[in-house]
């Protein structure tokens, strides 16, 4: 890993920063994108204080020109981009009959069609090279719905669908494709803007630097789905095989 290049969307705050100072430990060169300006070149300075490098692009992931114009300046600050990690998103809830379309095409456009505007800004560079790995960061949402999650679980299932058949799009190219399912952790689903949460966590809680960790793993060695939380492997072939027993359990835990 030391002296490869990785840019990470959503670097901030929560398992995007985690796994920015994870990478700079493991001797990457990382560059850092997020909207928020002071927090990226924050943690630059600290990440470079701590020995690794790292340059700070602050940016909107939706705005197509910004990312481009991104992914050719760390090409040319470092000569090669080896990982994208597409992890910038947000959670919402409510009920499907109280969300209104525009809520929809604004998550859709930041949890979804970010992560392909990234993924087509660096692809024709990692061809080049003949190798790359993206990584695009799901949720435990994206492979169970739940009540009062429709919107943020659509975001989730599409962003599924896209990395299953990238990775296979990619297939023999030197080109790997991951998709990571975190459970709820202890900084996610705040809404940024506002400082709210907007919903609250059921079940079990873990640290972004355990989903760090495991995205780290997954830069090492690429898996095509990575469960930081083991028991959301055994959900998701659950909900395959008895989808109603599922339900029931969903709605008691939800109670």
């Amino acid at each position: 890993m030391p002296g490869r290049v990785a840019i990470v969307t959503g670097a901030s705050a929560g398992i995007g920063q985690a796994t920015a100072r994870a990478l700079g430990r493991a001797g990457m060169r990382v560059a850092l994108c997020a909207r928020r300006r002071e927090r990226l070149e924050a943690l630059a300075a600290e990440m470079r204080g701590a020995g690794a490098e790292a340059a700070a692009y602050p940016l909107d992931v939706t705005d197509a020109p910004a990312v481009g114009a991104m992914v050719d300046d760390v090409a040319a600050r470092w000569g090669r981009v080896d990982v994208l990690i597409n992890n910038a998103g947000r959670g919402f809830a409510a009920r499907f009959e109280d969300t209104a379309p525009q809520e929809f095409r604004d998550l859709l456009e930041l949890n979804v069609l970010a992560v392909l505007t990234a993924t087509q800004a660096v692809l024709p560079l990692m061809r080049r090279q003949g190798r790359g790995h993206i990584i695009n960061i799901s949720s435990v949402v994206g492979r169970r719905g739940i009540r009062g999650r429709a919107a943020y679980a659509a975001t989730k299932f599409a962003l599924g669908g896209l990395t299953e058949s990238l990775r296979m799009e990619l297939r023999g190219s030197g080109i790997a494709v991951s998709l990571v399912y975190p459970i709820y952790t202890t900084t996610e689903f705040h809404d940024v803007e506002t400082k709210r949460v907007v919903f609250p966590r059921m079940g079990p809680v873990q640290s972004v630097e355990q989903v760090a960790r495991a995205i780290v793993r997954c830069v090492k060695r690429p898996r095509a789905e990575v469960y930081p939380y083991w028991p959301v492997r055994l959900l998701a072939v659950l909900s395959a095989a008895a989808p109603g027993l599922v339900d029931r359990v969903m709605a008691r835990l939800q109670r």
